[in-house]
């Protein structure tokens, strides 16, 4: 076969995409239709999220492409001519909105959800604004007269309650179902529930997010930072990883205990997130208001004999890229508060408006479910959420097993978060006269001293418990050793 046959063999199999209107056209469609967003992302076979995606600029491709597009042609036949919406520029990545058919006007305004004020709509059944600029959270807001449609209490958390019931029910219902498909044998249903963790934690994600004042976007633009250098390489930022042991002990026999740090990752869920696409600035100013990722140079650290690095186990001196936890970290060591180190410089940023409480409903309802299984002993559930908050967090960035939600950024912030929580806890000890020995990863802290007045014992997530003990000297201490060796240390 000639070049020129081989090429048109190649391109004999390739075929055209299906083409789609402007993604604002899209939304008008469905708006138009009176069709929710779950809706059409069920005969779609995707998430909400996913879907919502589309809606805001990222371009489906392969057969779900093709389905998306005569799902929409079919919608332009039926429905009334309308002229397309013009085109706007590229939308937040969390953009304030609401169905229109999820939008109810009151003629008797009722408290707002978010911040108590009077709201003229609902939206998904609970009254709030629809423009952020409206609510005064800071305010004292006046009481209303009761409505038959008003909540019995009104949510303490930025994200509203779900009035159709309590997300945790979707991980009881997988539960109950992967027990029943498996005729009761657990270690079948556990491996069942384990391979489906990441798909079921977007669906619970979607469901803690109905009624919120934002729509997750699962694909915005990214900077080449946050893109991986090669197939197999990484990406430019460094998550400060802890990997530290005390090059020192002090005389004497000791009993160390290593406390294992319950569910890191879940608490890790309350960060504070970028709302929208990262835009580019330059300048050693950080805005408390915003998230994001930080070129800094870094202070240098001059306390390795009791207190580990901030920044983890780097080689390489200067500058690096760094997430917001981090940042923020050192931006309070260095405080006069702690004046433990110099600021670190920053030269430039990747960052958007910023809250603390984006995935919050979601990490509460992961808490929740933990904690009742815990409780009642369901070691099956127990894995099941710790497979879907860990799996979460792991796949967001490039990963062939989750695909409905690329966010490298969030990925590394909440990453960070986790070993910046893990650092604090060293300091804590410290100051409370109890002896960091070694910190490891998100979850492993090494004392000597009574830490039980210090952290409380147990298996809930703001507790901690006990992974093992052992004695040791300055004369048999391991300082290159991540764990105690039984053959080297007596075990108590």
């Amino acid at each position: 076969m000639s070049d020129f046959e081989a090429i048109d063999s190649l391109l004999a199999t390739l075929r055209p995409q299906a083409p789609l209107p402007t993604p604002e056209r899209r939304r008008e469609l469905r708006e138009l239709a009176h069709l929710s967003k779950a809706e059409m992302a069920r005969v779609l076979g995707v998430s909400p999220s996913t879907l919502a995606a589309w809606e805001n600029g990222r371009e489906p491709a392969g057969e779900t492409r093709e389905k998306y597009a005569y799902l929409l042609k079919g919608l332009a036949a039926k429905l009334p001519t309308v002229e397309p919406t013009p085109a706007e520029p590229t939308p937040l990545t969390l953009t304030i909105s609401a169905d229109a058919d999820d939008v109810e006007h009151l003629t008797t305004p009722e408290p707002c959800v978010l911040c108590g004020h009077a709201a003229p709509t609902r939206v998904a059944g609970y009254a709030q604004h629809l423009d952020p600029t409206h609510c005064h959270p800071t305010t004292p807001a006046p009481q209303l007269p009761t409505s038959a449609h008003k909540p019995a209490h009104k949510p303490t958390r930025r994200a509203p309650q779900h009035p159709t019931g309590d997300p945790t029910d979707l991980i009881h219902q997988a539960v109950h179902a992967a027990l029943t498909e498996h005729q009761g044998d657990t270690h079948a249903a556990s491996a069942a529930l384990l391979k489906r963790a990441i798909p079921d934690a977007m669906r619970l994600l979607d469901e803690t997010r109905k009624g919120a004042r934002y729509d997750v976007i699962a694909h915005p633009w990214i900077p080449d930072i946050l893109k991986k250098q090669t197939s197999r390489g990484s990406d430019q930022i460094w998550e400060a990883r802890p990997k530290w042991t005390r090059p020192e002990l002090p005389a004497g026999l000791h009993h160390v205990t290593a406390l294992d740090i319950n569910g890191a990752y879940l608490s890790a869920l309350k960060t504070h997130l970028p709302l929208g696409q990262l835009e580019h600035s330059t300048g050693p100013t950080h805005d408390r208001r915003r998230a994001g990722v930080h070129l800094i140079t870094p202070p240098t650290w001059e306390h390795e004999t009791v207190l580990p690095n901030p920044l983890g186990q780097r080689d390489e001196p200067g500058p690096l890229w760094v997430t917001e936890p981090t940042l923020r970290l050192l931006l309070r060591l260095s405080s006069p508060r702690y004046g433990l180190c110099e600021p670190p410089r920053i030269h430039e940023s990747y960052t958007s408006g910023a809250t603390e409480n984006l995935l919050e409903r979601f990490r509460i309802a992961l808490k929740d479910a933990r904690d009742t299984a815990i409780a009642q002993g369901d070691d099956i559930t127990l894995e099941y959420v710790k497979a879907m908050y860990s799996k979460f967090v792991s796949t967001m960035g490039e990963s062939n097993y989750n695909r409905e939600l690329y966010r490298p950024d969030w990925m590394h912030i909440i990453r960070s978060q986790a070993f910046s929580n893990l650092w604090l806890k060293a300091l804590k000890a410290r100051d409370e006269g109890i002896t960091p020995i070694r910190v490891m990863g998100t979850d492993e802290l090494h004392v000597i001293g009574d830490w039980r007045r210090v952290f409380p014992e147990g298996r809930g997530v703001t507790e901690v418990k006990i992974k093992d003990t052992w004695h040791t000297s300055a004369a048999t201490h391991q300082t290159r050793s991540p764990r105690p060796s039984p053959t080297r240390h007596h075990r108590l």
